[in-house]
């Protein structure tokens, strides 16, 4: 079987964190990476260029993952939903011969603000991530009225069947 880099991206509050942890923690010889926190710095701009260096840490951090042989690699992060920023991460990993198996989780804004409204946050919830397309190729999962259970056994499936 070919190793799994299994990335999973969507808006904040979506389930990105919660989804990926319950996936790593069903398949044995697992390794998880949320790549956020690659880029947790304040103030936070996605027009700043020293991003770049969280990007960095992202495609590190997956290759040494996939280098030390683990079946399956899950990696979350809100930024790849973005073209130019996920390409760059897979192009610094070295690693040979692994599958990308990739999800974007969308709810509806009502969802959305609900989660965000539990999560505790104060700031005003934004659904400018959750309009955005999905990234082509990904498989699109919506996780309104879902449990993380019910998600990653879907999430599983298509996993278990990509080569």
């Amino acid at each position: 079987m070919k190793q799994k880099l299994i990335i999973i991206t969507g808006s904040p509050c979506v389930g990105k964190t919660t989804i990926a942890d319950l996936l790593y923690q069903s398949y044995n010889n697992s390794a998880f990476f949320d790549g956020d926190w690659a880029w947790c710095v304040n103030p936070f701009s996605v027009a700043d260029p020293r991003l770049r260096n969280g990007d960095r840490v992202m495609s590190f951090a997956l290759d040494n993952y996939l280098q030390s042989k683990f079946d399956y690699v899950v990696f979350s992060s809100v930024v790849v939903l973005y073209e130019d920023i996920r390409r760059p991460i897979l192009e610094g990993i070295t690693a040979q011969d692994y599958t990308v198996v990739a999800f974007t989780l969308t709810c509806s804004e009502e969802t959305l603000r609900a989660r965000h409204r539990h999560r505790g946050d104060q700031g005003e919830c934004s659904f400018h991530w959750l309009h955005l397309p999905p990234h082509p190729g990904d498989h699109v999962i919506c996780t309104d009225g879902r449990s993380p259970s019910e998600i990653v056994r879907e999430m599983r499936d298509i996993i278990d069947a990509t080569n």
